[in-house]
């Protein structure tokens, strides 16, 4: 029988996977440009977690920060034009498009992985690869004909916030000896003092509006899906397995599915259905060892939330 501590990471991990999957439908509600709801996301969530750090008595980990300063600066400019062009492809294609397509992501990173990590690339990731590609041919529609509101540039750009999140990954998995929230805390605040200038040469404030129609869900965004679901992902990962975490993490796509059909009425063809099948299975499986584990094998403090 699992201990009531498991039981609970478990539940936090699953909770916090299905807010972040209904981050892309609520920005459909937003007028605002991409870039703007990024920053106030960027802003909202560094505001968050700092007070929360304050609110446990956490002291930022200052060793951790200097010794990881350039890795922990190029990572929140990732962080934040990964934002940007997710909230860009959810306006230019269905929400669950786009999260499939974002969702390449491990699957880029084990293209990467032999550069950054002299790590080869073993026939499963191969097939996963291969397995990935195919479905994302196959949720685009173009073998069938029925785009069903799907568009080129809407996957491009889900699929370039994908290369960026991978960024992030690298980047991350390249940091020594520094506390996870403390590290998300740094990224937030360099994605926001990144962003902060484009939005305003961009013109993102011009003509914004304040009304409450508008403001609940951007405030939603940067607390709820950023600041509370971060703070319930950290408080899950401490005695879960790596592959629990790699596997649940794919409930956000399921949710932003289920989600975009439910709320904005995006249909699915059966061939589309396949390959958001083939995207999810082949993401897992580069992700998940099969090895028969030891009992210290696969536990991780230190893992990273895959995200929208």
């Amino acid at each position: 029988m699992r201990n009531k501590s498991y039981i609970k990471n478990l539940l936090c991990l699953t909770l916090s996977m299905t807010v972040f999957g209904t981050v892309g439908l609520l920005s459909r509600y937003l007028p605002y440009s991409s870039g703007t709801i990024a920053l106030f996301r960027s802003v909202i969530g560094f505001i968050f977690l700092t007070l929360f750090m304050l609110a446990m008595r956490r002291r930022p980990d200052t060793e951790g920060i200097r010794s990881n300063i350039a890795l922990l600066g190029l990572s929140g400019v990732f962080l934040g034009v990964n934002w940007i062009f997710f909230f860009e492809a959810c306006a230019l294609t269905t929400v669950g498009t786009a999260t499939l397509a974002y969702y390449l992501e491990p699957i880029i990173l084990v293209c990467l992985a032999p550069i950054f990590f002299k790590e080869k690339i073993t026939p499963k990731k191969f097939i996963c690869i291969l397995g990935a590609l195919l479905g994302m041919v196959l949720v685009s529609g173009v073998i069938d004909g029925t785009s069903a509101g799907v568009t080129a540039q809407g996957i491009l750009f889900g699929i370039a916030a994908a290369v960026l999140y991978a960024c992030v990954v690298i980047c991350n998995k390249k940091m020594k000896d520094i506390e996870p929230i403390t590290k998300t805390v740094c990224q937030f605040l360099v994605s926001a003092l990144v962003l902060l200038p484009y939005v305003l040469i961009s013109g993102g404030f011009r003509d914004m509006s304040f009304a409450p129609i508008q403001l609940i869900p951007l405030l939603t965004i940067g607390i709820l899906h950023t600041g509370v679901a971060y703070v319930l992902y950290f408080g899950s990962t401490g005695n879960l397995s790596a592959n629990t975490l790699a596997i649940y993490s794919y409930i956000d796509p399921i949710v932003a599915l289920v989600a975009s059909f439910l709320v904005l009425g995006e249909t699915m063809t059966p061939l589309m259905a396949i390959g958001a099948v083939l995207i999810v299975l082949s993401s897992v499986a580069s992700e998940v060892s099969f090895k028969k584990k030891t009992p210290c094998d696969g536990v991780s403090g230190e893992a990273e939330p895959d995200e929208n």
